[in-house]
Formats: structure tokens, C-alpha cells, sequence
């Protein structure tokens, strides 16, 4: 439930036009939904600012199409990450509407207005173009929850002149989320040269002894920049997440 689908509840009840039973019956599906194989967390936007997200590998195609649909059903934006094909064509036919984002791996549903207003920018950098599919999947995560989002991608460490031109766009930015594999330098860097928080993702991405994703997530760890912190390997969605709450942040002061 949304806030203002429950403010709206209550001034319902205040005004008379429903009584208490009712109000009483319709909070009471309010904090959580047991299915037979998932606990559903309706409270969780007004705790936490974002509805539940459906992590969709594990899961059958039937079980994310019913988690999506009671989702949807009360009201708020739905998000589910690292969904299959077969998953993604089931929602899409029951959800027209729906969006799949392909290199993110992400569907998203739409329903409210994005409440952007003054929130601050969210910066996206990848070190190159295999770490895309973890940089988008970042982006998709803070746009879903109303963050404006810009993107600079392919500016690794290899050719450093690249990140050195987006210095006007990267300054912009009132958090970064630094996605890069290999041995995960570009967090550093884009810390030592920003003012802005910086999330480090470390990828999967890399040959040997970058031990998949273990090196780069080691490097960022032990970053001598102080403004950067870090999450887990791959996990776009954590960083983008991260970047919108700390884009509202922004805006509320």
C-alpha cells in the first residue's frame, strides 16, 4: 500500500463513507500476504520508501506471475531482477504495460507518478561494456524508485582520458554507483576526484586470478578513498538502491 493510498483510507473512514469494519478488514491485508510459497511484505513501502522486489532466479515461472500480480494489485511500482525469458514473457503477457528491460535482466510495472521533485542525480559508471548488464540493472533499480539518473559508460581505467572528459557530468551527480570488474580500480579513482558518495560494484567480469569478482571486490574494499563504500559482487540492484535513498536524502534537505 502507498502512503496516500492509506491516507486516503483513513479519510474515508473519518468522513464516513466506509465504516470501521471495513477499514478494519482492509488493514488488515495491509502488512503481509501469506501464499503457499512466499510471505508477501505489503508494508514495506511505508517502512522502507520502495515496495518488495522479486529476485526471480529460484523461482517458477507461475510463482514470480503471482508475486508480480499481488504486487501490483496494491497500487505501487513493482520491480524483479535477474529475471528468465520464460519469466519475463509470462508477466508481459499478463502485464502489457510492464516493461523488460533486457540488459539488465529486469522487468518494471509503473503505476505512481515518479516523485522526483528536487532529489539529486544519480551518477552510473561502468569500467567497460561487459559490466553493463550490473550497471543497468543499477540504473533500472534508482529510476523504478524515482531517482533521476544519468549514465557514463565504457570509462575504465585503461584509458583514464575517457573518465577525465565526463568530469562536468560526473561532478553533477549527488551519488555515483562505480560498477567495474577486472581489479576494480575505477572506484578509487572516481572517489579520490568526487565530493559525492561513491558505491562500488564489483563484477564478475575478468580472467584467472580475478577469481570472479573476489579481486575487484578486494581492491574496492581496500580503497584509500575515503567516500567510497561497497556491495556485493554483481549486485546492481543493491547499489541502485542505495543510490536512490541517499537521491532522497538529497532532496529533503
Amino acid at each position: 500500500m502507498e502512503p496516500n493510498q492509506l491516507a486516503d483510507l483513513l479519510n474515508q473512514f473519518k468522513a464516513g463513507q466506509i465504516d470501521l469494519a471495513d477499514a478494519i478488514e482492509r488493514l488488515r491485508r495491509l502488512p503481509f500476504e501469506s501464499l503457499e510459497f512466499a510471505t508477501i511484505d505489503h508494508h514495506r513501502r511505508l517502512r522502507c520508501g520502495f515496495p518488495e522486489v522479486i529476485y526471480c532466479p529460484g523461482k517458477t515461472v507461475e510463482q514470480v506471475v503471482t508475486i508480480f500480480t499481488r504486487l501490483a494489485e496494491h497500487g505501487g511500482d513493482v520491480l524483479a531482477t535477474r529475471a528468465g525469458d520464460e519469466q519475463v514473457a509470462a508477466v508481459l503477457r499478463k502485464f502489457p504495460s510492464a516493461r523488460h528491460h533486457a540488459t539488465a535482466r529486469a522487468i518494471t510495472l509503473r503505476q505512481t507518478e515518479p516523485q522526483v521533485g528536487n532529489a539529486g542525480l544519480v551518477g552510473i559508471i561502468s569500467a567497460g561494456t561487459s559490466d553493463l548488464p550490473v550497471a543497468e540493472e543499477a540504473r533500472v533499480t534508482a529510476e523504478i524508485m524515482g531517482a533521476p539518473v544519468t549514465t557514463i559508460y565504457d570509462v575504465g581505467v585503461a584509458g583514464l582520458h575517457r573518465l577525465l572528459g565526463r568530469l562536468e557530468d560526473i561532478h553533477r551527480a549527488k551519488v555515483l554507483v562505480v560498477v567495474a570488474g577486472m581489479e576494480g580500480a575505477l572506484a578509487s579513482v572516481v572517489g579520490g576526484l568526487v565530493s559525492s558518495p561513491v558505491v562500488g560494484v564489483p563484477t564478475s567480469v575478468g580472467y584467472g586470478a580475478h577469481l570472479g569478482g573476489i579481486a575487484p571486490l578486494l581492491t574496492m574494499l581496500n580503497s584509500c578513498a575515503a567516500g567510497v563504500s561497497v556491495v556485493n559482487i554483481d549486485n546492481g540492484f543493491a547499489a541502485g538502491y542505495i543510490a536512490a535513498l541517499i537521491s532522497r536524502q538529497s532532496a529533503d534537505r
